[in-house]
């Protein structure tokens, strides 16, 4: 993170986050645009004799901006619905650079993919091939299209970000896959062009990758297709704690650099939360503390509507106060939400700086999946988007009026 204390107060890029609160209602996404840059210039380095095609996963962030910044940085865009591609479009990546995933594309997002001629449409199942054949025939052009296979590897993470299992929804497994391979020159208005794999989200060990790609040379051989490009996806983690392990990147991209040599091939990455993830912090007002027996409830003005990870993943995102005190709580201390739910809650202290009603605290590492997943969940309106670039505080999403829901 950007995040550092000075005289007890909370910066983030050297600003004073109080400075921010003051023309902004919280809660609010605060980004940090050189750690952006940062993230995604190293992952660039890690790779560097790999050559990747680096397509940023739109769904762990959706703001235009961000995917602007991203692609004047070099970024593609790896999008799962017509919504995201538009928003790709929009911030003014090339449909060259752009992958379009997803399990489910309806008729009206794939037509509109392949008018885009976005670079690769990854099909999950042979009826989906079906229907962008006919669709491109409709059309009379020819469509590139990778194939998303599924690898059966585990990638030891928690089961809801799990995508690489064999039970799992996504892709086609081996013998589908081969079969699909063999019987491909009957659809004329489709070019296989490459193979897709992505095993799950939040991995912290090489050894899901490198059974992944073992994986994949194997089965590359047995398919008698040359794929000009392997998409490996994404899924890289990031240490939401001290305790965290950190995923060995610089291994890994020899593991890459081995494989992409063997079958002279173009690699596609699609990391979202490796760019992203520690970038965003989620500022929030304290509105009462609360003591309930032997505990005390911190209830903050951001709930589970403003970021779902908590409730949904179990996620655990460190909590920091804004300005910091000699003083503590010294007894159990509960961050929660206003929301009417008993999943609104995100994180328990055994002790905890002291804070008052009024206090700011900071929720950490929400870059990724944070603003994507919010709702007006209670009819709350959805937090403003902020990034400090260049010294200057600037709104990339403003605030939603209830007005506007209603």
């Amino acid at each position: 993170m950007s995040l550092n204390y000075k005289s007890q107060n909370l910066l983030i890029n050297n600003i004073p986050i109080k400075k921010v609160v003051r023309g902004n209602s919280t809660p609010f996404y605060l980004y940090s645009y050189e750690k952006i840059r940062n993230n995604f210039n190293n992952f660039s380095n890690y790779f560097k004799k790999v050559d990747p095609l680096i397509c940023f996963s739109v769904k762990s962030n959706s703001n235009i901006f961000i995917i602007s910044e991203l692609g004047k940085l070099g970024s593609g865009a790896d999008v799962v619905s017509k919504g995201e591609l538009m928003k790709a479009l929009k911030a003014k990546i090339k449909p060259h650079r752009i992958v379009f995933s997803g399990v489910g594309k309806t008729e009206e997002e794939l037509l509109h993919a392949i008018k885009k001629k976005v670079l690769l449409i990854n099909i999950e199942s042979e009826s989906e091939a079906i229907l962008i054949n006919k669709l491109s025939k409709k059309l009379n052009c020819i469509t590139n299209i990778g194939i998303r296979i599924n690898p059966g590897v585990d990638a030891k993470t928690m089961s809801k970000i799990t995508t690489g299992k064999l039970d799992s929804k996504f892709g086609l497994l081996k013998s589908d896959f081969l079969k699909f391979c063999k019987n491909s020159k009957k659809y004329k208005n489709i070019k296989i062009k490459a193979i897709s794999v992505h095993i799950g989200s939040q991995i912290t060990s090489i050894g899901p990758y490198k059974k992944t790609l073992d994986f994949l040379l194997k089965t590359i051989k047995s398919s008698g297709i040359s794929f000009e490009f392997v998409d490996l996806g994404g899924g890289f983690g990031i240490p939401y704690s001290k305790k965290d392990k950190i995923i060995d990147i610089k291994n890994y991209a020899k593991l890459v650099e081995t494989f992409k040599n063997k079958l002279n091939c173009k690699i596609i990455f699609e990391p979202g939360r490796f760019i992203i993830g520690n970038t965003g912090t989620l500022i929030s007002k304290v509105v009462f503390v609360k003591k309930s027996g032997k505990k005390y409830f911190i209830i903050i003005d951001a709930g589970m509507n403003d970021f779902m990870r908590p409730a949904l993943y179990n996620a655990k995102h460190e909590i920091i106060p804004v300005l910091k005190s000699k003083k503590r709580i010294n007894r159990n201390v509960e961050f929660v939400g206003p929301i009417c739910e008993s999943s609104d809650t995100f994180l328990k202290y055994k002790n905890f700086t002291y804070i008052n009603e009024g206090s700011l605290v900071a929720i950490t590492n929400v870059g990724a999946y944070g603003s994507t997943l919010s709702s007006n969940y209670n009819t709350r309106p959805l937090a403003a988007e902020i990034i400090i670039k260049k010294g200057q505080i600037k709104v990339i999403r403003k605030r939603q009026k209830i007005s506007e829901i209603i």
